[in-house]
């Protein structure tokens, strides 16, 4: 190997030593993956490389659905549009197992994307963890951000000593598992498009950014545009309140001043 290749191969290995805490990062920012799934479809890594398996409730429970393929999904990148164009839903109430082997603290994201329907009141349901927790109550994704735009739940919870601790409530884990489910209520069917639970807080989730505001319209008045070829439907009339009073009384006066020597010469008659 000549000096020349050397001292550029020996360039390129030191750009990649500066970059490679970056990349470390960014992979990490998201935390220990415990479980990942994207729900009614293949196996996907994401954007931060966190990689969701196939559904594996596939042929057993429920109905998988690629019926989101058909719209782009707002507010994330068009290599994550998958995970909330797929989903998996059901007639009735269902769920999905994640192990819950070493205590510490986890944050569940349920992700969620509204392909279907368009208008709020449609699908609404509940989500409950471990039997016991109600952590997503009267969910109504297009009330919350539309169709065809993705939604994240992130729901904290603590393992400690075989417990589950989870908005102030706990309850008993068994068989080293936890259960996610959800519930069938009254609007439609519940459905989910990806899990994911990682080992840390929120500071360690990537989060949505967050929804645009609506553009807000305003109304302008328009001014009444009359055509130069319209002609007056008659000759423009005077404003009466401001005609002078003692114009309208001239004739009368004339009529007394004629009035008053007509009647002396009567008299003298």
């Amino acid at each position: 190997m000549t000096l020349k290749k050397f001292t550029i191969v020996k360039k390129y290995f030191f750009y990649l030593f500066l970059l490679l805490p970056s990349f470390i990062n960014k992979v990490n920012a998201v935390g220990q993956v415990i479980y990942a799934v994207n729900c009614g479809g293949d196996a996907h890594t994401d954007t931060y490389g966190v990689h969701f398996e196939k559904d594996p409730l596939h042929g057993r429970i429920g109905i998988a659905s690629d019926y989101g393929k058909r719209l782009l999904i707002g507010r994330v990148s068009p290599n994550d549009h998958i995970l909330y164009q797929t989903e998996r839903y059901h007639h009735s109430t269902f769920g999905y197992e994640i192990p819950a082997h070493t205590d510490g603290d986890y944050v569940l994201t349920l992700k969620f994307s509204e392909v279907y329907f368009n208008a709020p009141d449609q699908k609404v349901f509940d989500v409950v963890l471990n039997g016991d927790h109600t952590i997503v109550s009267d969910l109504d994704i297009f009330e919350k951000v539309g169709r065809g735009v993705a939604y994240d739940e992130h729901v904290p919870f603590t393992i400690s000593r075989g417990r589950l601790l989870v908005n102030g409530e706990e309850s008993e884990i068994r068989g080293e598992r936890i259960r996610v489910e959800f519930i069938k209520g009254y609007k439609d069917n519940p459905k989910i498009n990806a899990i994911l639970v990682i080992k840390g807080t929120l500071e360690d989730v990537q989060k949505l950014p967050p929804l645009e505001p609506e553009p807000i319209e305003e109304y302008k008045e328009e001014p009444e545009i009359i055509p130069k070829n319209r002609r007056p439907s008659g000759p423009k009339q005077p404003d009466p309140y401001t005609l002078d009073d003692s114009s309208m009384m001239l004739p009368v006066f004339i009529a007394i001043g004629t009035f008053i020597p007509i009647l002396f010469c009567l008299c003298k008659l």
